[in-house]
């Protein structure tokens, strides 16, 4: 499996070895060696989570604080979606800035989103399914939102068009408003 960094240092993009043949095709979609090789993190993923989203649905910019903090491992199985990490650790000299890349059925490419990163997606296509592990089990009372608008940080999403928001998403707060890793 190979992999390059990309704007942010510790975002990792990850591009399979696809087998394929008439009959279908075959990828490993995680090794271990080589995932802690490529990013220094001994992961121990914990939770599998699988979303479905419309065209148009944004979800984010969400993280957990600590003791909760989750690094993901994200891919999409069906569509395409533009999946972007904000560094959001005080101490980073790259604190609120951004990465960002296309994740689809067809490139069958994972982004690595260590913990201290928030994270969001935006749906490119008529539908998109979204799946993740997860370093930490989901903890609603660690669960935080950073705008996905906010304009200290700038994200391009890709999309042209007004997004479609949950309310959580709605009342995500500004990067200088909150809670972040130090």
């Amino acid at each position: 499996m190979a992999y390059e960094k990309l704007a942010l240092p510790e975002v990792l993009l990850f591009t399979p070895k696809v087998f394929g043949d008439e009959r279908g095709f075959f990828f490993e979609s995680f090794n271990e060696r080589e995932f802690t090789g490529a990013t220094g993190f001994q992961a121990n993923f914990v939770q599998d989570n699988h979303s479905k989203s419309v065209k148009g649905v944004l979800r984010g910019l969400h993280y957990q604080l600590p003791p909760h903090a989750q690094g993901k491992l994200v891919r999409v199985v069906q569509g395409a979606v533009f999946d972007v990490a904000v560094d959001i650790r005080k101490s980073s000299p790259n604190f609120g800035r951004w990465a960002g890349a296309l994740l689809s059925a067809e490139n069958k490419q994972q982004l690595w989103i260590p913990p201290g990163f928030a994270h969001g997606f935006v749906t490119l296509t008529d539908t998109a399914e979204f799946l993740y592990k997860t370093t930490d089990l989901y903890a609603p009372q660690s669960e935080r939102c950073i705008a996905w608008d906010d304009p200290t940080i700038g994200v391009d999403w890709h999309y042209g068009e007004a997004p479609q928001l949950s309310a959580k998403d709605l009342q995500g707060a500004a990067l200088g408003a909150a809670e972040v890793f130090e």
